[in-house]
């Protein structure tokens, strides 16, 4: 087996930065829809995950792509790969 096509199959999502934690830190939250168990209405869920922003380039607002990682501290196992929307500017 290839090394580089074993490192493809990282778990990538988009998100968006909800608060800068620190240097080269970020909350990031993402959205999905799930089945409710009994009605099977669509149930809007949210997950927050800590991310690793190696060049400090997104800000509050932002659209990100995240993949996993290795473990960078207690809380980070994401790292920022692409800024994929700025967030508008008041």
């Amino acid at each position: 087996m290839n090394k580089e096509s074993s490192r493809n199959d990282r778990k990538q999502l988009i998100g968006v930065v909800r608060s800068k934690t620190g240097d080269k830190s970020i909350k990031v939250v993402y959205e999905y829809k799930t089945p409710h168990p009994l009605y099977k209405k669509e149930i809007r869920r949210k997950t927050t995950v800590h991310a690793h922003d190696e060049d400090n380039l997104s800000n509050v607002g932002d659209k990100v792509r995240i993949m996993s990682t290795r473990p960078m501290s207690k809380m980070k196992r994401w790292r920022v790969v692409e800024l994929v929307e700025k967030a508008p500017t008041l």
